[in-house]
This record gives structure tokens, C-alpha cells and sequence, in this order.
């Protein structure tokens, strides 16, 4: 598994989003990103960590943050958890892991004592500029806005 660090330059993205349109990251240059990778649409944790952020969206981006979340679902499962939910913001499917391998969240896991290879929950904070500012490897999925704005 790939190592990102903080102060390295955000690998690039090109994707499409939960509507197909192409989406790219050096779009939002100007602007704080939080990056933040999940496992499955509509599941348990992922689908707390995404309502916490909804339930916060107000506030991340008064602080100037735009949120993008990343899965290895396609574009209609992102379509029906955004629409069930009422998600306020972009989800990209990563359906040949190229974002997911390139920013190193892809792994061994373990679940019940069974191994398996799958996304690792993790957050990528980027700054105007392009660079990690922060990587939030430790998920509390409930309340994972507190842990971005540091509150």
C-alpha cells in the first residue's frame, strides 16, 4: 500500500461523479478539500460518516471546504445514497480503483478474523494549493466532522 504525507502535492483526480460528469480535482484549486474514502454505499458506518458530514456541511464550508467522497460504487449506487440520504455534496465512483490505489487506501483488512482486500476509511485534508494538510487515518464515523474541524 502506497504512503501519502502531509505537505506532499494531492495526486491528481479525474473521475466521474454521481451524475457522470467528469469531475477533477485541480477544479477546486483555490478552494480547502476534504477528500474522505469509504467502503460501501448505504452501509452502516459509511452511511453515518456521510450524514455526519451532511448534518456539519453548513459549517465545513463556511470554514471554506468543498467535501468529495470516494467508493468503488458506481454512479447510480452514489445517485441512491446521495437521494436516500440527501447528501449535499459530490461522490465519485472509483469503479477501477485508479484514486483509491493512487492516494494509498487500498489494502488487507480484517473483519470477524476472515482477511480480505478493501478500501481503508480514510480523510485527506488538501489546502488552496494542492498540498496534504491533513490525514485522518482513525475514522469515528459519527463524528467525523469534529475531527476535521479539529472541535
Amino acid at each position: 500500500m502506497k504512503k501519502l504525507n502531509i505537505g506532499e502535492q494531492a495526486p491528481a483526480i479525474d473521475a466521474l461523479d454521481e451524475n457522470g460528469k467528469q469531475f477533477k480535482l485541480s477544479h477546486l484549486k483555490g478552494t480547502k478539500v476534504v477528500l474522505y474514502f469509504y467502503p460501501k454505499d448505504d452501509t452502516p458506518g459509511c452511511t453515518n460518516q456521510a450524514c455526519n458530514l451532511k448534518d456539519n456541511y453548513t459549517e465545513l464550508q463556511k470554514r471554506g471546504y468543498e467535501v468529495i467522497g470516494v467508493s468503488a460504487d458506481n454512479e447510480a449506487k452514489h445517485l441512491k445514497f446521495i437521494a436516500k440520504y440527501e447528501l449535499p455534496f459530490t461522490l465519485l465512483a472509483d469503479t477501477n480503483k485508479k484514486i483509491i490505489n493512487d492516494y494509498g487506501v487500498w489494502g488487507p483488512k480484517k473483519f470477524m478474523g476472515k482477511e480480505y482486500e478493501g478500501i481503508h476509511r480514510t480523510t485527506f485534508v488538501i489546502d488552496e494549493e494542492g498540498n496534504i494538510e491533513d490525514i485522518i487515518e482513525k475514522i469515528k464515523t459519527k463524528e467525523h466532522s469534529a475531527q476535521i474541524l479539529k472541535d
